[in-house]
C-alpha cells in the first residue's frame, strides 16, 4: 500500500447521479487481490461519446479498439458501454491481446446487449502481461445485477494502479434553461507527460451534444488540461479520455460546438478536466511540490507550450525545486535551449510574486528572504515573460 501523496485532496468530492448513466465495478483478480480491479459504466441507448488517445505509436490493443469503436455505426435501441481493467495494460502482447479485446467487448455485448462494437475497452498495467479476458467475462453477470448510478468512489478506485488516491471532479451547468451535471473520474501518476500522461480519464454528462460537438471541445480543452502536465516526460501506450453525454436531460440536442447555448457548458467541462489533470499531477510518483510554469510575450502560443514544457521537463529545475533553491540561472537555460526565439534583454523571470531577473540581468529589487521563504511551499509558479509578442502556455 502506497503512502497518500502529501498533495493529495483532503477527501473525494461528492459526485451525484448522472441520469442515464450507470456502472458497476468488481474484484477480478486480474492482478491485485483484495481490491476492486474491474469498472464497466453503461450509457442508454442514445448516449453520444467522444475520446481522445495517446499518440504513442506503440498503443496498446485496447486503444486501437476504442479508436475504431468510437467510428463505428452503433445500433440506436443498444446501450453504450465502457469497460475497465486495472493490473494490466494489454500492451505489445501481439495476438494474444488482440483476441482478449475482441473476446471482452463481444463478452459485454452478451451480458448488456448491442454489438462488440458499442463497446469501449480501456486497459492499464503492467505492459507486455497477457490479459485473460475470462476474468473479466466471468464476473459480467453479477456485476449487470449490481449496477448502480452512484459508485465514483468506488469506481475510481478500481481503475488505479500506482495511484495513491482515487481522482474525481463535477460540476454543474445551464444549457437552454437546464441544469446539466459534469462529472469526471481519472487515474495516473507516472509516465506523465504530454499526450496526456499515463492516465485515463472519463467525463459524464446528462446534456444532450452530439458526438461531432463533443469531440470538438474535448480536443479544444484536452490541450489546456491533459495535454498541459508532466511530471517524468515519459508518454503511455494506453492513455484515454473519453467524454459521455447520456442526452437525458429536455431540450433539443445541440450539433453545433460553436453554439452559444454551450457557452456555460464549456467553462464547467474546462474546469472538471483541468481539476482532474491537476489532480494527476498531484500524484506523480515521488511527488512533494506542484509547480505551475508560464509562459507569456512568446512569438507565438506554440513557442510559448515548447518554452513552458522545456522548463517543466527540466531535471536540473526539478532538483532545485526539490531542493527549495531558487536557482533562477536555471530557468535561463532552460529557456534558451527550447530552441524559439528569445531576446535576453527583453525576459523577465519571477518565482512566485519575486521578480529574480529582467531586462537581461539579476533583479535589483529582490530579495533573497522572501524568495526563500516562498520556495518551501507545496505549490510553486515559475513565470517567464518573453517580451516577443502575444504568446502564452501554462503548464
Amino acid at each position: 500500500m502506497l503512502d497518500t501523496s502529501p498533495l493529495a485532496p483532503d477527501c473525494f468530492p461528492d459526485l451525484p447521479p448522472v441520469a442515464g448513466l450507470d456502472m458497476a465495478v468488481s474484484e477480478a483478480g486480474i492482478r491485485y487481490e483484495g481490491r476492486a480491479d474491474l469498472w464497466v459504466l453503461r450509457g442508454q441507448p442514445g448516449t453520444e461519446i467522444a475520446g481522445v488517445f495517446t499518440r504513442n505509436n506503440a498503443p496498446g490493443a485496447p486503444v486501437i479498439w476504442s479508436r475504431r469503436a468510437l467510428t463505428a455505426r452503433v445500433h440506436r435501441g443498444a446501450p453504450r458501454l465502457i469497460v475497465v481493467n486495472s493490473g494490466t495494460a494489454n500492451v505489445f502482447c501481439g495476438r494474444k491481446g488482440v483476441q482478449a479485446v475482441c473476446e471482452t467487448a463481444q463478452g459485454l455485448a452478451d451480458v448488456f446487449g448491442g454489438t462488440p462494437e458499442s463497446v469501449l475497452i480501456s486497459s492499464t498495467g503492467i505492459i507486455g502481461e497477457p490479459l485473460d479476458p475470462s476474468r473479466i467475462i466471468h464476473k459480467l453477470p453479477e456485476m449487470k445485477r449490481g449496477m448502480s448510478d452512484n459508485l465514483w468512489e468506488a469506481s475510481a478506485r478500481a481503475i488505479m494502479t500506482t495511484d495513491t488516491y482515487p481522482k474525481g471532479a463535477t460540476a454543474t451547468a445551464d444549457i437552454c434553461g437546464r441544469t446539466v451535471t459534469i462529472n469526471g473520474i481519472a487515474k495516473g501518476s507516472g509516465m506523465i507527460a504530454p499526450d496526456m500522461a499515463t492516465m485515463l480519464a472519463y467525463i459524464v454528462t446528462d446534456a444532450a451534444i452530439g458526438q461531432d460537438a463533443l469531440q470538438t471541445m474535448l480536443n479544444e480543452f484536452n490541450a489546456t488540461s491533459f495535454n498541459a502536465i508532466t511530471v517524468d516526460g515519459d508518454t503511455s501506450t494506453s492513455d484515454t479520455v473519453l467524454l459521455v453525454a447520456s442526452g437525458t436531460v429536455g431540450y433539443d440536442k445541440i450539433t453545433d460546438a460553436a453554439d452559444p447555448a454551450l457557452t456555460d457548458f464549456k467553462f464547467a467541462l474546462s474546469s472538471v478536466m483541468l481539476d482532474l489533470a491537476h489532480q494527476i499531477v498531484r500524484d506523480g510518483e515521488g511527488a512533494s511540490k506542484f509547480i505551475t510554469v508560464n509562459v507569456a510575450g512568446a512569438v507565438s502560443d506554440q513557442s510559448a507550450r515548447a518554452i513552458a514544457f522545456s522548463i517543466a521537463n527540466s531535471p536540473l529545475i526539478k532538483t532545485a525545486i526539490a531542493g527549495e533553491d531558487a536557482n533562477w540561472g536555471r530557468i535561463v537555460m532552460a529557456v534558451g535551449k527550447a530552441g524559439e526565439p528569445v531576446d535576453q534583454d527583453l525576459l523577465t523571470i519571477k518565482i512566485g510574486p519575486y521578480i529574480l531577473a529582467a531586462n537581461g540581468a539579476l533583479s535589483e529589487s529582490c530579495t533573497g528572504a522572501g524568495v526563500e521563504a516562498y520556495m518551501k511551499n507545496a505549490g510553486i509558479e515559475l513565470f517567464c515573460d518573453m517580451g516577443l509578442g502575444k504568446g502564452c502556455f501554462t503548464v
